[in-house]
């Protein structure tokens, strides 16, 4: 069983679709931030900075565990937050034309 449920996580609100952009957009912010970290210690590295190991100056969250569960782990606890505000297209995530 895959915890927390898919209705925990739409509450009611979302459907399914909504909630797969949402994880979707979450991990893309989730790796952005790994990659940011890995090359700021790929720099402390180069420039002597730092004695520790590459893995060692990024945050474990983001060197443990994979994107995806990151960005479930965060919508759940509230982090990110589901917005049906329009795209730049003027879509409203969801909702069929």
């Amino acid at each position: 069983m895959i915890t927390p449920s898919i209705d925990e996580l739409t509450k009611g609100k979302y459907n399914r679709y909504t909630l797969v952009v949402a994880t979707a957009k979450g991990a893309r912010m989730v790796t952005d931030e790994y990659v940011r970290q890995r090359e700021a210690a790929e720099e402390m590295i180069a420039k002597k900075e730092s004695d520790k190991s590459l893995m060692s100056l990024i945050d474990s969250d983001y060197r443990n565990e994979k994107a995806v569960k990151i960005a479930i782990k965060r919508l759940n606890e509230g982090y990110y937050e589901i917005s049906n505000a329009p795209d730049a297209d003027g879509n409203i995530p969801g909702e069929e034309k």
